[in-house]
């Protein structure tokens, strides 16, 4: 092999060397800032395509996904003069590759920055139980505030975090304190409303117990009164039972006279000594006799 054709093949090696690296693949959620002779000339999305050599470049290769700035605590002074440490977390994502690579020079600076000196000013409008009470309204001034600054940039601020706030220890050993003030209060107020409701559900239970044992007591009066009628009311039904078959029988004179002396036999009720037999019956003295000795016996 001759030099030149050496010459040739290095020639076209070389010449497939830079066409294969003038190929370029831009991959999903990427964009590629290319310049033409120093300037800028187009921005790349995804796809295949190629770069003159020597005459253009790649600039920036540019992140579409969403990101997370996590900045270290900033000290800062309430309204009430109480300095805290304050974390922030930033949520953005870049809209405009051109003005990420061309708007300022260091954009995750200038964001850090930017939000410390912002916070700063939003916490100083505000005391410390307002901090502490209203990160969800801090959250939100803070995003409209960067997504506002960071328009120029191409940078679209999507969320804004408070993740610590730190009080002086004084102040959270006082905070501490507080709650567990409070907590003991309202522990105190939900036994005493306990007791209370213990003692007002223990009087009425006692007071359904004497209405129930009064209600029972005039049922058993009732029941006994309702009994004892209808004994008294028996007892007549009976006796006019009992006269009404007797006149029905027709009776003689001698058994009229001896249901008399049963009567007085039952009126001496095993205790009397002497019984006085009217002159009407005095014919049926043995009879009565006999009926007097079993009433002594």
């Amino acid at each position: 092999m001759g030099p030149l054709e050496f010459v040739l093949i290095l020639i076209v090696l070389i010449v497939i060397v830079v066409i294969a690296r003038s190929i370029r693949v831009v991959q999903q959620a990427k964009a590629y800032v290319i310049e033409r002779l120093g300037a800028y000339s187009t921005t790349w999305s995804v796809g295949l395509h190629f770069k003159v050599p020597f005459i253009e470049r790649v600039a920036k290769i540019v992140s579409l996904k969403e990101q997370v700035a996590d900045f270290p605590p900033q000290p800062v002074i309430t309204k009430d003069n109480v300095t805290m440490q304050i974390d922030t977390v930033v949520y953005f994502e870049i809209t405009d590759p051109k003005l990420y690579t061309y708007g300022i020079e260091n954009p995750m600076t200038a964001i850090e920055n930017l939000s410390a000196t912002t916070l700063r000013n939003i916490i100083g409008d505000l005391e410390l139980d307002q901090c502490l009470t209203s990160r969800d309204i801090i959250n939100s001034k803070m995003r409209v505030i960067l997504d506002e600054a960071t328009d120029p940039w191409g940078i679209k601020v999507n969320r804004v975090e408070l993740k610590n706030i730190l009080p002086p220890k004084e102040i959270q050993s006082a905070m501490e304190k507080q709650m567990k003030a409070e907590r003991e209060r309202r522990e105190a107020i939900l036994k005493a409303e306990g007791e209370k409701r213990s003692a007002i559900l223990s009087a009425e239970g006692e007071k359904e117990s004497a209405i129930l044992r009064a209600d029972a007591k005039k049922q058993a009066a009732i029941l006994e009164a309702e009994g004892r009628a209808e004994a008294i009311l028996k007892v007549q039904e009976a006796t006019a039972e009992g006269l009404k078959l007797l006149n029905e029988a027709s009776p003689t004179d001698a058994v009229i006279k001896i249901r008399a002396l049963e009567a007085f036999a039952a009126a001496a009720n095993g205790q009397a000594t002497k019984i006085i037999i009217p002159s009407e019956i005095q014919g049926l003295a043995g009879l009565a006799e006999g009926i007097v000795e079993s009433v002594k016996k």
